[in-house]
């Protein structure tokens, strides 16, 4: 159960929001808590917030499953296929699909991955990403990667990527720019000593990117890399449609 504490903290740090009343119900509670997270600036936070935060979330991910890398079959040599919450899977690292400002959602109870990862990280991941892009100046550059701490997550780290988006017709640069996010958090990964890293579906939600060409770049990408390299990769899929894409894929 969620502290109430929590919510009275978020609600406190703005006066905008100080009169909202607490809902009576634990679901309410948490889209309440959730959404004032989501719309929350990169800022410091108290200790006694964290700590209080870092109890409900880590219990939380708990109660919903922790799935660890040792416990899956291998797909193909050093590849896996998984279905389920990428949140809650215990390996080296996790990929983001962020982006360009890389302090993710700020969609109220959004249900992309960039949203989900922040809530359940905690606020302090959104406060190392902005200090990562202020030290940067500029956007973050389409196929790149960059690594921070996984905070409440099972997993070690988070690798966060920004893919293309297509608009309308797919071309050989949005292609290429894929790739480049595969190879970039691939090359991170191994660069930071990560033995093993979960890619979730990079550009096939809002950002356009069609879902059979997508797996094929992933596939072949990673095929590619692992043959030079020792590192464990996780395609995590969380529907229907793209976990069969992939199985035909490896079939």
């Amino acid at each position: 159960m969620i502290s109430k504490n929590l919510i009275e903290y978020l609600l406190q740090e703005n006066p905008e929001y100080s009169e909202i009343p607490i809902p009576p119900s634990e679901q309410e509670q948490f889209q309440l808590y959730r959404s004032l997270v989501n719309i929350r600036p990169a800022m410091p936070v108290s200790s006694d917030y964290i700590d209080a935060e870092n109890k409900f979330l880590k219990d939380l991910t708990v109660k919903k499953g922790i799935t660890d890398i040792t416990d899956l079959q291998p797909i193909e040599d050093n590849i896996y296929l998984w279905q389920g919450d990428i949140t809650t899977l215990k390996c080296g690292a996790i990929v983001n699909a962020a982006n360009s400002g890389m302090t993710g959602c700020y969609q109220p109870c959004h249900s992309c991955i960039d949203n989900c990862i922040h809530t359940f990280a905690g606020v302090k991941l959104r406060l190392e990403c902005a200090e990562i892009m202020q030290k940067q100046g500029y956007d973050e550059p389409t196929g790149q990667a960059k690594i921070t701490s996984a905070y409440n997550l099972p997993c070690d780290y988070v690798i966060h990527t920004v893919g293309p988006i297509v608009h309308y017709r797919l071309t050989d640069k949005h292609c290429e720019l894929l790739q480049n996010c595969y190879q970039s958090c691939l090359e991170t990964a191994v660069k930071n000593n990560i033995d093993s890293i979960a890619f979730c579906c990079i550009s096939t939600g809002v950002f356009g990117f069609p879902k059979q060409e997508a797996s094929e770049i992933a596939v072949k990408t990673v095929r590619e890399f692992i043959k030079n390299n020792n590192i464990k990769v996780i395609f995590n899929v969380f529907g229907d449609d793209d976990y069969e894409i992939y199985q035909r894929l490896f079939s």
